[in-house]
């Protein structure tokens, strides 16, 4: 294409009054000029967060059938529940930005999208499901709440009701875990056992440290972050701690020691080698968590033709009413 001076300043002048209006913290709104690269960021991380939402009904979802009271299976339930609604909010703000929910999912499933590190550890006792609940969604709630500030408006407002619901399931994880520690030797044991290898994972959520994330400084140049991944990494380990020690039961972390000087804890440093093989597919349940995706996705295909089939069906007695004659 040939030079076009008066169509490059005006795309600089779109850029510069997009920047003054992310500088005065106001919200994007979809039909509001945005430049390429800003809905391609918010894509890649509305869609990861999604995807990781509806992968993470797995881990815990084997577990309903096995809960040990009809309360605990209850809470469950709601719980999976919660986060199916949680990826169906942000699939509706992603396809705000002009992506098929459709193609979303064919990336889930293909391998081309991430999700959450996290979601690829087995949950081998009940005392995993506490401790997800405690760690895992405590985490979620770290990164989810500056996001409720996030320059794009449906992301942020999706993110106001998603967080008071992960609120609810962090205390409730917290809750079973405070029974298994009050109860027998063998049940704090567990506990004690899903802390040791539920710890370094959880660190991982936050994702590589400052110096290796390629998108962390332009995000929170545009407001979609707040804080840095090393920031709310820190951050969760200062609110965590003294809850295990509350619970009586031990971070595995032998380097774990308060900080007078910060007033911070400082701990010990991650395995990334373990990260990096987990977020590229090979992790001890990668490959079993997307073909029970893949599956649910197939097996589905029904519902979702006769759904669609019923609208298309009002649709059309809308536009051609069938009069109907009374005796």
């Amino acid at each position: 294409m040939p030079f076009n001076a008066e169509q490059l300043n005006m795309e600089l002048s779109l850029e510069q009054k997009f920047q003054e209006k992310i500088d005065r913290d106001e919200r994007i709104e979809p039909r509001d000029w945005m430049p390429d690269s800003y809905r391609k960021t918010l894509v890649r991380q509305i869609s990861q967060h999604a995807h990781s939402e509806i992968v993470g009904m797995l881990p815990e979802g084997n577990w309903i059938s096995r809960a040990p009271s009809l309360k605990r299976k209850l809470g469950l339930m709601a719980k999976v529940q919660d986060e199916a609604g949680h990826g169906l909010y942000l699939y509706s703000a992603a396809e705000t930005l002009g992506i098929e929910r459709d193609t979303l999912i064919d990336q889930l499933h293909t391998g081309k999208a991430k999700y959450s590190s996290i979601f690829n550890y087995p949950t081998l006792t009940w005392a995993d499901i506490g401790t997800i609940g405690w760690l895992v969604d405590g985490a979620a709630i770290m990164n989810q709440v500056p996001l409720c500030r996030c320059s794009y408006g449906p992301y942020a407002r999706a993110m106001v009701r998603v967080c008071k619901e992960e609120s609810f399931h962090q205390r409730q994880g917290f809750e079973i875990l405070l029974s298994l520690c009050q109860g027998s030797p063998e049940q704090k044991a567990m506990a004690q056992d899903a802390l040791n290898r539920w710890w370094w994972p959880s660190l991982m959520m936050f994702g590589p440290s400052d110096v290796d994330s390629p998108h962390t400084q332009q995000s929170m140049a545009w407001n979609i972050k707040r804080f840095s991944n090393d920031e709310l990494r820190q951050r969760f380990v200062d609110m965590t701690v003294p809850q295990a020690e509350l619970l009586g039961i031990t971070v595995p972390d032998p380097e774990l020691k308060f900080n007078e000087a910060t007033s911070n804890y400082d701990f010990g440093e991650i395995d990334w080698d373990e990260f990096w093989q987990v977020v590229k597919g090979h992790g001890p349940c990668n490959k079993d968590r997307i073909a029970a995706r893949v599956k649910a996705h197939e097996d589905g295909a029904w519902v979702r033709e006769a759904s669609m089939a019923y609208a298309e069906k009002q649709e059309q007695r809308k536009l051609n009413p069938i009069e109907v004659k009374t005796a």
